[in-house]
């Protein structure tokens, strides 16, 4: 007999009970299927394997395979489906499923760039009503609707969420939370009003002074740092510091001894190269810093003394240019030895390596034997590009930057490069609370440099579209005077985001999500008017060329509505007389603070020494901030928020080291020149 059971059936044959068994497993595959993760899970499954269980289940779980695909759409790069599919969701949700239903709205919003909805959208929102994960990513998207800016808010979204996260997140929440601090002046927090009870927001803030105070001095702020983690041992920040900050504590400076300056001392651009020795000897030698009451004026709306550009300067000024070939020993300068802003230094040696006669491997290498412990240069631009490929042990402070940043642990990037002005110039207008920008910069790679340099650091402030026209020859813009120029121009495409696809908006549950507008709907919109929506206008142009740009844009908007102009160092030179300053009235512009009258005494020594070239006077000052630099090159490497109040603008380094100048902003206001402040 068998051992196993049988069944017969209507035929009179037998089935072993194994394959019923099977039939029935069978049978009940095809059943619904309940979500093997739960709706508020991390989603981490492929948005096909979501959308596929939410054909093949019915109506009690449909939903939950539904919203979990969107998830997994938006975290694939796949807005409009997402959007699609959000708008597919049953109008009978359950409480949990429409708890998730808002909070994926907000999370398309902001992925469509469309703030404002996703703040409406996150306030009708309980946190307390949402689980871990959930809450985690609520956070998350009151972070993202924050778009950078530093506010009570976004400190409290980053604090509130620190103690969901783990392992890489939990350290990148802790950095966010720190660098939205340290964006943050000592008026913006004496200005915060937080609750008693709020004990670890209370701690940032504190950790934030002791930078403030401490961070110009390495061992001040290590000591602090330590004095705090003991006062706020259960911070988040005391257990697991910042990162930028950690570096703080291992801080060792740098060697200044042996010194090599990289420049092209022969050649088409030895000019340069001699203006920036110049510099950096005198600064190496002491720098003039009181007062030459003879050629220093002071505007009587003026916050500091000014300088006079028609003042005259001495024929017998003594010109200090040398011409160096081979490598040698720098030549003592002729500066007054008085204080600088980096103390004498009197035991330092320099050596000059002319980068216009032996290959930069070459150079490196000799320099390396030659015992120098940091390199200053090189300065032309094909030169540092092939810096980056080449490994030397050397700490190097390059004199002009790549086409792309490049992250170096042994090299910073210090450049007077137009790019660098124009993002200072983005820095400047934000702050002056202008919306739509027109930059007027010269046709050719030139202008598209420095319109993608502004438009790249005008949306990391916030902004949003930028608009460029190329501007011709003097020649071409005045044979244009009769027609005058037009206030429109073309979208500059920005590097630091990707515009959302062009979609339809669409409406779920009551929610709204409209599309964002295209950047060619928005130069329609510009188009075909004198004025658009533009109310600020950024020039790059000479001094003779902003003559005639200057009053074209006067004569092509009429009434209250004139944008306020703006221009670029390239149009401030010597020989500007009171005719010329009363026709820019208005005109705000930017410049190194050498020329903005920081020092009239070494403007004086400066524009005598290179018969007022502008060009070489603002050389001169970079050669005087390389030396600065260079004595605090592990300041600027190693420590956050590290600053040099240098002749070419206040100066402070990034994350991959390239140096940034905040310049002052002077305006011709009835025909003097005033300083203006952000």
């Amino acid at each position: 007999m068998p051992s196993s059971t049988t069944f017969r059936t209507r035929t009179g044959r037998l089935i072993p009970a194994v394959i019923v068994a099977m039939l029935l497993a069978s049978c009940s595959s095809q059943a619904p299927q309940t979500p093997t993760e739960t709706l508020q899970a991390k989603a981490t499954g492929s948005s096909d394997y979501y959308l596929q269980q939410a054909q093949q289940n019915g109506d009690d779980t449909k939903a939950d395979w539904q919203l979990l695909a969107v998830r997994a759409l938006l975290r694939e790069g796949k807005l409009p489906e997402a959007a699609n599919q959000l708008a597919k969701l049953p109008q009978n949700l359950s409480a949990a499923q429409a708890l998730e239903q808002q909070l994926v709205s907000a999370e398309v919003q902001i992925a469509q760039q469309n703030y404002p909805a996703a703040a409406a959208t996150l306030s009708k929102l309980d946190p307390a009503s949402l689980n871990d994960a959930q809450k985690a990513r609520f956070y998350q998207a009151q972070i993202d609707v924050s778009q950078g800016r530093t506010s009570l808010g976004l400190l409290r979204a980053y604090i509130a969420q620190e103690p969901l996260l783990q392992g890489k997140p939990h350290q990148d929440n802790i950095d966010a939370t720190w660098s939205a601090l340290s964006q943050m002046t000592q008026q913006d927090v004496n200005s915060i009003a937080i609750n008693a009870d709020e004990n670890t927001l209370q701690g940032w803030l504190d950790l934030l002074s002791v930078w403030q105070s401490n961070k110009q001095d390495p061992d001040l702020l290590k000591a602090g740092i330590k004095d705090w983690q003991r006062r706020y041992p259960v911070n988040p920040a005391a257990k697991n510091l910042p990162t930028q900050l950690n570096s703080v504590l291992s801080f060792q400076p740098s060697s200044t001894e042996k010194i090599a300056l990289f420049l092209p001392m022969s050649g088409a651009a030895q000019v340069y190269g001699n203006a920036i020795q110049q510099g950096f000897n005198a600064a190496m030698n002491g720098l003039p810093s009181q007062p030459a009451p003879q050629q220093a004026t002071v505007d009587a709306n003026a916050a500091v003394p000014q300088t006079d550009p028609n003042a005259a300067v001495s024929p017998s000024a003594p010109d200090t240019t040398a011409a160096q070939g081979t490598p040698t020993d720098a030549a003592p300068s002729t500066a007054a030895p008085v204080v600088s802003a980096t103390p004498v230094n009197g035991s330092a040696q320099v050596k000059v390596y002319d980068t216009s006669t032996q290959p930069l491997p070459v150079l490196l290498a000799q320099a390396q034997q030659d015992g120098a412990t940091i390199v200053v240069g090189p300065l032309l631009k094909n030169k540092v590009t092939e810096l980056g490929s080449i490994q030397t042990p050397l700490n190097v402070l390059a004199l002009n930057q790549p086409e792309t940043e490049k992250s170096s642990p042994n090299i910073c990037y210090f450049a007077l490069s137009p790019e660098d002005e124009a993002q200072d110039a983005a820095r400047h207008m934000w702050a002056q609370h202008r919306q739509m920008p027109l930059l007027l910069v010269p046709r050719g790679s030139f202008g598209d440099r420095i319109a993608q340099a502004f438009a790249d650091e005008w949306q990391k402030q916030g902004g949003q579209t930028v608009l460029k026209q190329g501007l011709g020859s003097y020649s071409e813009l005045k044979s244009t005077l009769r027609t005058g120029i037009r206030l429109t121009g073309i979208p500059v495409s920005s590097s630091v985001q990707t515009a959302a696809p062009a979609q339809s908006g669409v409406t779920i549950g009551g929610i709204t999500i409209p599309a964002p507008p295209s950047d060619d709907q928005i130069a329609q919109a510009t188009s075909g008017n004198t004025s658009g929506n533009i109310d600020s206008v950024y020039i790059v142009a000479t001094q003779d060329e902003l003559t005639l740009i200057k009053p074209m844009i006067d004569l092509a908007v009429s009434g209250r509505n004139k944008p306020a102009v703006y221009a670029s160092s390239r149009s401030y030179q010597a020989g500007a007389g009171p005719d010329y300053r009363m026709e820019m009235e208005g005109v705000q512009f930017s410049d190194i603070p050498l020329l903005a009258g920081n020092n009239p005494a070494l403007m004086q020594q400066a524009a005598s020494q290179f018969k007022n070239d502008y060009s070489l006077v603002r050389l001169y000052a970079m050669g005087i901030d390389a030396w600065d630099l260079a004595n605090h090159f592990s300041q600027m490497r190693q420590i956050p928020g590290f600053q040099v109040s240098g002749t070419t603008g206040q100066l402070s380094a990034n994350d991959n080291c390239v140096i940034h100048r905040k310049l002052p902003w002077l305006q011709y206001r009835q025909g003097s020149l005033v300083q203006v402040s952000s």
